[in-house]
């Protein structure tokens, strides 16, 4: 005798709590979170992996040495710490120990030699400077191209805890100029708070591109960062300008970039080691 098919409330008892076969189950509260994070880190952690490759052919494209230079110094630190250990220790116990060493070494010469590959590659490029100011480390405010000449000289303002800073590149004549016009514009502004003129470039009282991140995170705190803000809001009230007309301006680019491609992380990440 046929059983008689279950009712509608006996199936909803009992099927409650199951789900159909071949559908997900969709995660709340706590679960969610926890599996989102874990998305997020993985995806984070392929970004860098992706980072260091893009970073890797970019410098190796201008440096050809650079893969021989790493693969001697891994060598070379690996010896150095496994020949003593054939003597005194267990070889295989110091052997991952060499290994993670010459790993760190290798790129730490690679981040060096990156990085001194971007310099040279932006070194004397208009926006150069602009393109550093904008990669530090910290909370910076940066603002470029205030004010500038047909002849591609520039002067870019920061704002930051030392104070304001006025950074001029391009023609040492012109950008002196320049940064005397904006400091007594932003004189107006400021008030007491410190305001800092940089010139970009090799010769005498200037500062060379390649330390100029290192020269700006050097200057001493001398406001809080509430004083940032309140500067920052009378900026604001000025259209960000600071008293400059924004057809004074130079039409500055964002930052010097190769054969016209968008900066990479690995970029970023280089520029920020600067000095």
């Amino acid at each position: 005798m046929a059983k008689a098919p279950p009712s509608d409330s006996s199936a909803r008892r009992t099927g409650s709590s199951s789900t159909r076969p071949g559908k997900a189950v969709p995660l709340t509260g706590r679960a969610a979170k926890k599996q989102a994070r874990a998305a997020k880190k993985a995806a984070r952690g392929q970004g860098k992996i992706k980072t260091i490759i893009q970073g890797y052919k970019m410098t190796r494209e201008r440096d050809p040495k650079l893969p021989w230079v790493m693969i001697l110094a891994f060598v070379l630190t690996v010896t150095v710490v496994i020949v003593p250990s054939i003597l005194f220790l267990n070889v295989w116990v110091m052997l991952p120990f060499a290994i993670m060493l010459g790993v760190l070494v290798a790129l730490i010469i690679f981040g060096r030699r990156a990085q001194k590959a971007a310099f040279g590659q932006v070194e004397g490029q208009p926006g150069a400077a602009a393109w550093v100011l904008e990669g530090m480390r910290g909370q910076w405010e940066v603002e470029a191209g205030i004010a500038g000449t047909t002849s591609m000289d520039a002067v870019h303002r920061v704002l930051g805890r030392p104070g304001f800073l006025l950074v001029g590149e391009g023609a040492d004549h012109r950008v002196k100029g320049l940064l005397a016009q904006e400091k007594k514009k932003l004189a107006r502004v400021a008030g007491d708070v410190p305001i800092y003129d940089i010139v970009v470039g090799d010769s005498e009282g200037q500062v060379p591109l390649r330390k100029l991140s290192a020269h700006v995170m050097k200057l001493p705190r001398n406001i809080t960062a509430a004083e940032v803000n309140t500067m920052k809001r009378k900026l604001s009230a000025l259209g960000g300008s600071g008293g400059s007309s924004s057809k004074n301006r130079m039409p500055i680019p964002q930052g010097p970039l190769p054969k016209g491609a968008a900066m990479t992380v690995s970029q970023r990440a280089i520029r920020r080691r600067g000095g």
